[in-house]
């Protein structure tokens, strides 16, 4: 079921298990240093929940060695539930952060044929990022497209591609827009590296690069488009 979310549910459900794990993992341990308690003052002939008052009788030398060694046993279990416990509620803290970045955004959308003008749209903040193409020929493919916002706030990027390397479609046009920066590089790819393949740029005449927009160059495109990257100098640099 967790496939059929979006990137930023499944992030979200992701994040709800882990907690839930920690939660069950402490109650385990919990529970287990609780019995094991019970059962090394059974062993030793002390009270526990369910035997009886009695005085305990005297101890030998092996007595004295064995409860000495259930004691380093006990200390090892607990410190090692507490090493664990440790792990997992730091984890738990450090992945909401993660999942909660506003800086960076990678969101899945389907690339739809049929000679169909079609446009995805992805922001950070003011910046914005637009795919606008139509294709035709094969079926619905899964793309992705991730945004990203550098530390200092001047550099916006966006890449679009296909997570499988090549795209089989035809695609008649296609635009990258970019709003609330100046483009300073942009690429497109026929191909892109996966499953063995290199990345395999088009030709420096089947695009243009504007300010804002990379576009495809009419009579010059060849049709063939799997990934286009733009990275963008913004407004907050020139303040």
């Amino acid at each position: 079921m967790c496939l059929l979310l979006p990137y930023r549910d499944i992030r979200l459900f992701y994040v709800d298990y882990v907690c839930f794990s920690a939660l069950l993992f402490y109650y385990i341990c919990f529970l287990g240093l609780v019995c094991d308690d019970i059962y090394s003052r059974r062993d030793t002939g002390y009270p526990g929940c369910h035997s009886q008052r009695h005085t305990p009788p005297p101890l030998s030398p092996l007595s004295h060695i064995y409860n000495s060694y259930k004691e380093k046993e006990m200390a090892t279990q607990n410190n090692f539930c507490a090493v664990n416990l440790a792990f997992l509620l730091v984890f738990v803290l450090i992945v909401p952060v993660d999942a909660s970045s506003d800086r960076t955004k990678t969101v899945e959308f389907n690339v739809k044929p049929g000679g169909v003008v079609h446009t995805f749209t992805e922001a950070i903040r003011e910046y914005e990022c637009s795919f606008t193409y139509a294709s035709q020929g094969g079926t619905n493919e899964q793309w992705l497209m991730s945004v990203g916002l550098s530390d200092d706030d001047r550099l916006f990027s966006c890449s679009v591609w296909r997570p499988q390397g090549k795209s089989y479609l035809f695609f008649t046009q296609f635009k990258a827009e970019l709003k609330g920066t100046k483009i300073e590089y942009a690429n497109a790819y026929s191909q892109t590296a996966a499953a063995g393949q290199s990345d395999m740029p088009l030709k420096p005449e089947e695009f243009t690069v504007g300010d804002s927009t990379v576009t495809h160059r009419d009579g010059k495109f060849s049709a063939q488009l799997s990934k286009l990257t733009a990275i963008g100098r913004t407004r907050h640099d020139e303040l």
